[in-house]
C-alpha cells in the first residue's frame, strides 16, 4: 500500500523454460478440462479471462481481518463464473497482507487454499508483506506461505528464482501459451538477470509481467512510472518485445498509460489498487476478458462479495461499491494481437490445399486462380488478364470458364493478385475494376455446352465465394454481381418474382453492401431471396449458400445470416444459358461488373455443414 500524497518514501522505509507459442499439442493441449469442484475451462476457446487481485492488505490485518470478501472473490473465480467466463488464471499484486506477520499470512494462506485444485494463481511480496531491501532478503513468514513449493503442483507453473520471491507461469488458454511473470516488489539484479532468463527461454511467448510496484497515478487516472518502476523499465521491460502488459499494485487511485519498447510497441501499463475504497477493497477483482477473435481485451472491475448480497439488503456505500464503471476500471483495450507478437512469435498463414484436398463427394465445379486453376494468366501480382483465358473447372467436369471483357472495358479491368482470404485453399485471386457510368467489367463465363448450364441441383446445393470489396470503396456500385445463371425468370416460366428480366439464380451487392441471393425455385413460382449485413470493406469475405431441397440458408464467415427466407425453395431454373463470375444479366444484358477481388469459387450438389465449407469454423 502507498500513495504518493502520503508519504511513499517512508512507508517505503518502514516495510524494509517452455514451449514455443501456437497451437497447442498433445495431452496438454485437451479443448477443455473441469477442476474437481469449480466450472470447465476451454483453452482452445479463443475467449478467456484473468483475474487480478490487488492489494488485500486491510482484509489480512492482525485482529481486525476479515477474509469474507476474498473467499468470496475465490468462489466467483471457481465457481460457475470459471465456465461462463472461461477464467484461466488469477494474478495477486502483492501486498496480501497489513504487517507480513505469521498469523496474517497463516489467515492468508488458508483462503487462497480456496483456489487450490480449482484454477491456477500466481502471488507476489508487496512491501507490507516481507522486510529487507529486495528479493535477496533471505527466508520469511511470507516465503513460507507463498513461496515455490505452493504452487508445485499447478499445471502452470514453471519455476522460480533461486531466493523464492520471483515465479513464473506459463497460461495456456485461446489456443497459445502466454508467459506470466510475477517479480517481488524490489526485485534485484540477480532477479533480473533471472527474469531475462526465462524470457530468454521462451522467446516465442507473450508476457504478463506483474509485479506490486512499477507505475502511479494521478486523480485523472494518467499513470506514470514510479522511481522503481523506471528502474524495470530500462533494465528489463523496454528491452523485451514480450512484454505487452503490466499489472501492479501498491498506489492508489487506479490508472493506466501505454509506453513504447525499444521495438516501437505499446506496452500497456495499469494501476489496480482499491485498498483506499469502502471495505478495504471489498475484494474488488479486476477481470481481463481477452478476445482473440475481436482483437480486445475487456476489462471490467467488480466486487462478488457485494454482488452476492441481497440487493434490498445492500446499504448505500455497499451498492456504490458493487462494480467501478470509470474510464480506469471498466474500459478495452484494442490489441491486433497477430500483428503485436508478429516480431517473436510470427504466425504462420495455413498452406495452400491442392484442389484435389478440397473437392468433397457431389462437387460438381471448382475455380480457383492459381496457376493450377487459370491457364497461362497466374504468377505475377496485378499483371492483366487478357480477354480469352481460361479459368478451368478442377473437377475435370467440363464446367471451364473462359473470360470476356463487357463493353468497351480497358484489358485492365481484370488483373491476377496474390491477396486471398487466409482460410482459401489457393493463394491467388482475379481483381476486377468493373463499374458504372460507363458501364464496364470483366466475367468469366462458362461455355454453350457446359453442364453446369443445366443443372437443377433438386437434391439440395452449396454455392461458395471468397470476395473482398476495396477500401475505400469509391464509386457507385450498387446492385453488383459476384456470379449468377444468365437467362431471363419470365423465360423459366416464373411471373411472381421482382422482374421477369432478372436471372434465374444471382449473388449480388446491394447499395448498403448487403449480400442478396436470390432464387427462382424448380418447384413453384416464387423468389426467395437471402440478404446478410453490410459487408465490410478492404476485409475478405467467405460467402456459402446452402439448399437442403426445402429452403435456403446463407452464411458469411461461417455464421447463418438472420435474413433468409422461410418460404420452401427446391433447385434452381436453369435454362441452359452460361453461369458467369463477375456479373449479373438484366433482360440478357451485361451492365456494370464487379468491383473487388474474388477468390475460389466452388459448387457442390448437396447441402455441406459449415466445417464442410471451403474456409472450415468450428
Amino acid at each position: 500500500m502507498a500513495h504518493p500524497t502520503l508519504g511513499r518514501r517512508a512507508l517505503l522505509t518502514a516495510a524494509i523454460a517452455a514451449p514455443a507459442a501456437g497451437t497447442l499439442a498433445g495431452p496438454a493441449a485437451s479443448p477443455a478440462h473441469a477442476s474437481a469442484h469449480g466450472g470447465r475451462f476451454d483453452r482452445e476457446s479463443p475467449r478467456f479471462t484473468i483475474g487480478v487481485l490487488p492489494d488485500t492488505q486491510y482484509l489480512f490485518d492482525e485482529d481486525r481481518s476479515d477474509p469474507a470478501p476474498v473467499r468470496q472473490t475465490f468462489r466467483f473465480l471457481t465457481g460457475g463464473e470459471r465456465e461462463s467466463r472461461n477464467i484461466a488464471f488469477m494474478t495477486h499484486l502483492g501486498d496480501v497482507t497489513e504487517h507480513g506477520t505469521e498469523q496474517e499470512l497463516a489467515l492468508a494462506s488458508d483462503t487462497f487454499r480456496q483456489l487450490d485444485g480449482r484454477l491456477p494463481y500466481s502471488v507476489l511480496a508487496g512491501n507490507h508483506d516481507v522486510s529487507g531491501a529486495d528479493d535477496q532478503r533471505g527466508d520469511s513468514a511470507y516465503l513460507k506461505a507463498f513461496g515455490p513449493s505452493r504452487y508445485a503442483r499447478m499445471s502452470t507453473f514453471r519455476g522460480a528464482s533461486p531466493d523464492g520471491y520471483n515465479s513464473h507461469h506459463v497460461i495456456e488458454a485461446g489456443g497459445r501459451r502466454w508467459l506470466l511473470l510475477a517479480l517481488d516488489w524490489r526485485v534485484s539484479d540477480q532477479g533480473l538477470r533471472w527474469a531475462q532468463s526465462v524470457i530468454d527461454a521462451n522467446r516465442t511467448l507473450p508476457a504478463i509481467l506483474t509485479t506490486h510496484d512499477l507505475a502511479w497515478a494521478d486523480d485523472t487516472g494518467a499513470a506514470a512510472l514510479s522511481q522503481h518502476g523506471q528502474r524495470l523499465w530500462n533494465a528489463f521491460i523496454k528491452r523485451n518485445d514480450q512484454i505487452f502488459l503490466t499489472l501492479n499494485g501498491h498506489y492508489w487511485p487506479s490508472g493506466r498509460t501505454v509506453l513504447k519498447n525499444d521495438a516501437g510497441h505499446d506496452v500497456h501499463v495499469h494501476i489496480t489498487n482499491y485498498q483506499d475504497r469502502y471495505y478495504g477493497g471489498a475484494g474488488m477483482v479486476r477481470l481481463y476478458a481477452f478476445d482473440l477473435v475481436r482483437n480486445v481485451i475487456d476489462v471490467e472491475t467488480i466486487s462478488p462479495w457485494l454482488l452476492e448480497r441481497d440487493p434490498d439488503e445492500r446499504t448505500p456505500l455497499e451498492a456504490e461499491h458493487l462494480e467501478l464503471t470509470g474510464p480506469v476500471d471498466r474500459f478495452s483495450i484494442q490489441i491486433d494481437f497477430d500483428e503485436r507478437f508478429a516480431g517473436f512469435a510470427p504466425r504462420t498463414p495455413p498452406p495452400a490445399r491442392p484442389a484435389r484436398a478440397v473437392m468433397p463427394r457431389g462437387t460438381v465445379a471448382y475455380w480457383r486462380f492459381d496457376a493450377e486453376g487459370l491457364a497461362g494468366a497466374a504468377g505475377t501480382d496485378g499483371a492483366v488478364v487478357p480477354a480469352g483465358t481460361v479459368a478451368r473447372d478442377l473437377t475435370g467436369g467440363g464446367n471451364d470458364l473462359t473470360m470476356e471483357l463487357l463493353h468497351a472495358s480497358a484489358p485492365e479491368t481484370l488483373k491476377w493478385s496474390a491477396e486471398h482470404h487466409e482460410g482459401q485453399p489457393a493463394h491467388a485471386s482475379l481483381r476486377f475494376d468493373g463499374g458504372k457510368s460507363p458501364d464496364r467489367g470483366a466475367v468469366l463465363r462458362s461455355g454453350p455446352n457446359a453442364p453446369i448450364n443445366s443443372m437443377t441441383f433438386t437434391s439440395g446445393y452449396t454455392i461458395e465465394a471468397f470476395i473482398k470489396l476495396p477500401e475505400p470503396f469509391e464509386g457507385d456500385h450498387a446492385w453488383m454481381g459476384i456470379l449468377s445463371w444468365e437467362g431471363r425468370s419470365g423465360d423459366a416460366g416464373k411471373s411472381s418474382g421482382w422482374s421477369p428480366d432478372e436471372p434465374t439464380c444471382s449473388l449480388n451487392l446491394s447499395p448498403e453492401r448487403f449480400l442478396q441471393y436470390v432464387v427462382y425455385p424448380t418447384d413453384r413460382d416464387a423468389d426467395p431471396t437471402s440478404w446478410s449485413h453490410a459487408l465490410p470493406v478492404g476485409r475478405w469475405t467467405h460467402v456459402a449458400v446452402v439448399n437442403d431441397s426445402r429452403r435456403t440458408i446463407m452464411y458469411v464467415d461461417g455464421s447463418k445470416i438472420a435474413r433468409n427466407p422461410g418460404q420452401p425453395s427446391k433447385g434452381i431454373s436453369t435454362l441452359g444459358r452460361p453461369f458467369a463470375i463477375g456479373g449479373t444479366q438484366f433482360a440478357l444484358t451485361y451492365g456494370q461488373g464487379f468491383y473487388g477481388w474474388i477468390g475460389d469459387v466452388r459448387i457442390v450438389s448437396r447441402a455441406l455443414r459449415p466445417k464442410e465449407f471451403l474456409s472450415p469454423y468450428a
